[in-house]
């Protein structure tokens, strides 16, 4: 028995391109504007009144503009989807569909802004002087490591909540379901010894947020092997608080014995090695589109199997989480998106439906209505926790 489900059928090509066409995106009016009078009052001489008293008390733009409900998506195009550094222009329908998301899941407005430009210090001057035009920043598809710098440089700079998704989304949404895997099992996050392969932007966001979570024994594994203290920036700061055994080697030495396999590069993982799993394993094979294993060949192994993929079960979609995210951190009108705030976020994802769990359904799905409400009122109400 193998784990593909009826698998939806691809679309074709001339369907995608026509969906496309024009752009995905429009904008629309919230007020009339069918005579005279209605533009008397959206635009002059009515506007003329209420942009008077935003001069006088800015506070009231939140009330009287879209701008605290208005989340700029913003890339460079250097690490967009599996296609890699294709600029900003090529990157634009990504971050027209990133758009689409937030308004389809969290009912946020939302506009993609790339930017022809990889450096930070023209990013950061950028949306500094654009600040009064958004209300939140969701970074997307900036190439590590310079998405670590951007995205630190960023919070310190903007009074409004940052978050580079392929980061903390992904992280968010693993915490969820390695939480929803755990109950299945009758486990702790705590008891397990969890590999993360690739230490990149979303490696290190994961091995961050497990770590935040309360798991105690995190190895972290890049094309070097096992990250140790010898290596330089982010990655040292993160070997000072994982791996507490001292394992050494690579990827076969990590997973000896190990609970969790957390796959986030595009290595390919040997099925012998799964075999050197502990028994009741967990796979998170998440690279998209090609898995470091096949789910079939995982699922030989491991108890729970997981991918990024919807032709499989356990999706591990971002979508369960940034867009509650996002909503939440406005709706409490949070100037930062924390780690409280992120693991409240996982914890509700995978509250959501918790009796309905099971080895092959340890997330809520992409379209499920409860989702976002629940995200979205958990980062809401840990923001007001500090």
């Amino acid at each position: 028995m193998t784990l593909a489900q009826d698998r939806p059928a691809v679309p074709a090509r001339d369907e995608v391109f026509g969906a496309h066409e024009g752009g995905k995106l429009a904008t629309g009016l919230t007020a009339p504007l069918a005579d005279a009078h209605d533009l008397s009052i959206a635009y002059t001489p009515g506007v003329a009144d209420v942009c008077r008293a935003i001069a006088d008390d800015a506070a009231l733009a939140s009330r009287y503009t879209w701008a605290h409900r208005l989340v700029a998506v913003v890339s460079d195009g250097t690490a967009v989807l599996g296609l890699g550094d294709i600029g900003p222009r090529a990157s634009l329908p990504v971050m027209e569909g990133k758009s689409a998301l937030f308004k389809t899941f969290a009912g946020l407005d939302s506009i993609p802004l790339v930017l022809d430009t990889t450096d930070v210090d023209e990013i950061v001057e950028t949306l500094v002087r654009l600040r009064p035009t958004f209300g939140a920043v969701n970074l997307e598809d900036v190439s590590a490591p310079r998405c670590f710098e951007l995205e630190r440089r960023l919070i310190e700079a903007l009074d409004c909540p940052v978050m580079h998704d392929d980061q903390h989304g992904t992280a968010v949404v693993l915490l969820a379901a390695l939480q929803g895997a755990c109950r299945v099992q009758d486990r702790a996050v705590t008891d397990l010894r969890v590999v993360v392969s690739g230490a990149g932007a979303a490696g290190i966001a994961c091995a961050r947020i497990l770590l935040a979570a309360g798991a105690s024994d995190v190895v972290l594994v890049d094309s070097r092997g096992i990250v140790d203290a010898g290596r330089g920036g982010v990655k040292a700061e993160l070997a000072a608080v994982t791996n507490p055994r001292g394992v050494t080697g690579g990827i076969a030495e990590a997973l000896a014995g190990a609970d969790v396999f957390v796959g986030l590069s595009s290595a390919r993982l040997p099925e012998e090695l799964l075999a050197t799993m502990a028994p009741g394993g967990m796979v998170f094979a998440l690279s998209n589109p090609d898995p470091e294993v096949h789910p079939d060949v995982a699922a030989r192994h491991a108890a729970i199997v997981a991918t990024g993929r919807s032709d499989f079960p356990n999706q591990i979609n971002n979508v369960l989480a940034f867009p509650g995210i996002f909503r939440g951190a406005l709706d409490a009108g949070a100037r930062r998106i924390t780690d409280r705030m992120k693991v409240a976020a996982a914890q509700a994802i995978a509250g959501v439906g918790a009796d309905e769990l099971s080895p092959t359904r340890i997330v809520p799905g992409p379209f499920d209505p409860r989702v976002a409400p629940a995200v979205a009122a958990a980062v809401a109400q840990a923001a007001g926790e500090g």
